[in-house]
């Protein structure tokens, strides 16, 4: 816990990641004196078959029960995600009452638009598939944090059309969302590339503010690559300009 006359941080990891990816973000907006808590999104950080069990409703859940635990120790929460995390706090911004969104490497879309009902039909021969065309690893910069990170190798086929799912529960409520928005990028992502955030951006019409960041060095997960520092301190500085000291 941090001191209770700040704001709190309720921090989202990704598709089929772990809340590691945003531990070391937690720490470091901790070490400024906010009460930070990172969720495990339902079916995340145990086996890969209890994502495929999973639906995005699922994952709604739990950021609502994470945000109702902060709201036990804080009066203002911000929510920061990153990949599907920064799907869920934007959309989830429409729903909760939150003081600000950070939302880092963001997906406006899926690089193979599959369309759902062929993702559940090929879901039921083929469970998993590769996350990418290139070798594991290959889009990090920093190879001892790659091997570090806690993540399902594969990507689960009935999982991805729930991920979608939830892309467009985002697109419908981006022009509804009214918080502050920091929006974050590589220019170096590989995976889902800086062209989303230029989506997403525009679609932000009715946000009170929104701030866009590209970063370089970083591949597309910017909170344990080689440029976290960077990003680590934007988003401190957004939630100290947005939300003030105290």
């Amino acid at each position: 816990p941090g001191d209770r006359s700040k704001p709190a941080c309720l921090l989202i990891h990704g598709f089929t990641a772990s809340p590691k990816e945003m531990r070391q973000l937690g720490e470091f907006l901790n070490q400024h004196g906010y009460t930070c808590l990172g969720i495990r999104l339902t079916g995340h950080g145990t086996v890969p078959d209890d994502m495929v069990r999973s639906r995005y409703t699922d994952w709604i859940a739990s950021v609502e029960d994470g945000y109702h635990l902060l709201r036990g120790v804080a009066d203002r929460i911000f929510i920061i995600g990153l990949s599907m995390g920064g799907i869920l706090s934007l959309l989830m911004s429409t729903r909760l009452k939150v003081e600000g969104v950070a939302a880092l490497s963001t997906p406006y879309g899926l690089p193979r638009d599959y369309p759902i009902w062929l993702l559940n039909i090929v879901g039921v021969f083929k469970k998993f598939v590769p996350k990418g065309k290139g070798k594991p690893g290959s889009g990090w910069f920093d190879q001892d944090a790659y091997r570090q990170q806690v993540s399902y190798p594969q990507n689960p086929v009935r999982s991805t059309a729930e991920l979608k799912k939830l892309i467009l529960e985002m697109r419908a409520a981006l022009p509804k969302v009214t918080a502050p928005v920091l929006l974050m990028h590589s220019r170096d992502d590989k995976y889902i590339l800086p062209e989303n955030m230029e989506k997403i951006y525009a679609a932000l019409i009715h946000a009170k503010e929104r701030t866009k960041l590209t970063i370089a060095g970083s591949g597309h997960v910017v909170t344990r690559d080689a440029a976290r520092q960077q990003v680590f301190e934007s988003v401190l500085e957004f939630i100290q300009r947005v939300g003030g000291n105290g």
